[in-house]
């Protein structure tokens, strides 16, 4: 039988979380209701667009002694195994509505790139990206559900598994030497030198619209999640790498009621922890070096500004778990407790239910983030097996990984 595993975690209160502060224009400027609906009104129409199944884990629940767990499962998204197919194809899609209508001189909707009318405009125009895995794939597919053409940059250890998944949508990949930010910082030179366009999920300065627009399509995610529940989580642990699917979540609840908004708490791998490291000094701070964990889609060593500006006061709290406390959380999902269905986790999926485990275990870090029997848990499943042999390896208790990790 399965057991519930023993993990630690490192926990930092935001020192300056605001929870009674409005949300705010300058934040609705970032993400809003209205972006949204235009959002919704768009991938719903999509082909294969399908709502996410909504798991609910009443024997975890009774172990942790909480009300209720549920797990927003992400891995039958448009086929492609994460809940990355709402943000960079929506966004891959927005930014050549944009340059058709600038080139055309017309109007151009996202249906009118569906219905192929565009199709040779679109295909003059390359879209590119870095990626650990599943944001690369998401661009690639959206590349060619829309006809553009793209080239996705991936560092050395991305799995040859992700590799070929990105091919299978027509990208041309490129591998690159160092770690995601170095991968990044290659696609904006050669984008520059070819005329090509990013669609980034990290925003830096004097590039903003495209992460926003991704930010913008992972809400429709929570929306869903919402609709599912009926009454509002108390608690939100949400995994992070450069921060905009957090800041998606939490900007979605902080909007539409800041007073009733549940206790937010962003969850990092211990060596890839810049979002912490950011609270801890009171701004972006970067984390240098080869960031290795096998959360790789969460091994991103530099701040998204757009996110910061949300979850520098919109996150209640910071939490770092480590690797083998992702692959034991991997594992109780794949066997769960009796009672509880079994889901097919991949590594970058399971840190924010990791956090909540070692967290409602520890008595200190409980009462901190006010967790008690009559809580309802909320975690968003990002993933699936989208390497299946490096999970195959990871479940089955083969190995760390090795060469292959990524999201």
């Amino acid at each position: 039988m399965s057991t519930v595993p023993d993990i630690r975690t490192d926990l930092l209160l935001n020192p300056e979380s605001q929870r009674s502060e409005p949300y705010g224009a300058a934040r609705a400027g970032i993400l809003s209701r209205s972006a949204l609906d235009r959002a919704r009104a768009e991938i719903t129409a999509w082909p294969g667009y399908g709502v996410t199944p909504l798991r609910s884990f009443p024997a975890l629940a009774r172990t942790l002694d909480v009300a209720r767990v549920d797990y927003k499962d992400e891995g039958s998204r448009f086929g492609l195994g994460s809940f990355k197919a709402l943000g960079g194809a929506y966004a891959v899609g927005r930014l050549l509505c944009k340059e058709l209508r600038r080139s055309l001189g017309r109007e151009i909707e996202m249906s009118d790139l569906l219905r192929g009318g565009v199709r040779n405009d679109c295909a003059e125009i390359t879209v590119t990206c870095a990626t650990d895995g599943n944001h690369g794939r998401s661009v690639a597919w959206g590349a060619q559900l829309f006809g553009c053409r793209c080239v996705i940059y991936v560092h050395a250890t991305v799995s040859a598994g992700r590799q070929r998944a990105i091919e299978s949508f027509g990208a041309r990949v490129v591998r690159t030497d160092g770690n995601y930010d170095d991968a990044v910082r290659r696609a904006a030179r050669d984008a520059d030198a070819q005329g090509w366009f990013v669609i980034s999920d990290t925003s830096y300065a004097g590039y903003m619209d495209v992460p926003r627009d991704v930010m913008q399509g992972y809400q429709l995610m929570v929306d869903e999640a919402v609709s599912q529940l009926g009454d509002w989580p108390t608690h939100v642990f949400v995994q992070a790498g450069v921060g905009g699917f957090a800041a998606a979540v939490c900007a979605y609840f902080w909007e539409r009621d800041a007073e009733r908004r549940p206790v937010f708490t962003v969850v990092e791998p211990t060596r890839a922890d810049c979002l912490m490291r950011s609270a801890r000094n009171g701004g972006p701070t970067a984390v240098v070096g080869e960031l290795d964990t096998i959360m790789a889609g969460l091994a991103c060593g530099e701040v998204s500004l757009l996110a910061w500006d949300i979850l520098a006061h919109g996150a209640d709290a910071f939490c770092t778990v480590d690797d083998p406390a992702a692959i034991a959380t991997m594992r109780l999902l794949a066997r769960p407790l009796a009672g509880d269905p079994a889901v097919v986790a991949g590594e970058s999926a399971v840190a924010g239910l990791a956090a909540a485990i070692g967290a409602a275990r520890d008595p200190a870090a409980r009462r901190a983030l006010g967790l008690g029997s009559d809580s309802r848990l909320l975690f968003f499943g990002s993933e699936a097996d989208t390497d299946p042999e490096l999970y195959r390896q990871l479940v089955d208790g083969r190995g760390t990984g090795g060469e292959g990790h990524g999201s």
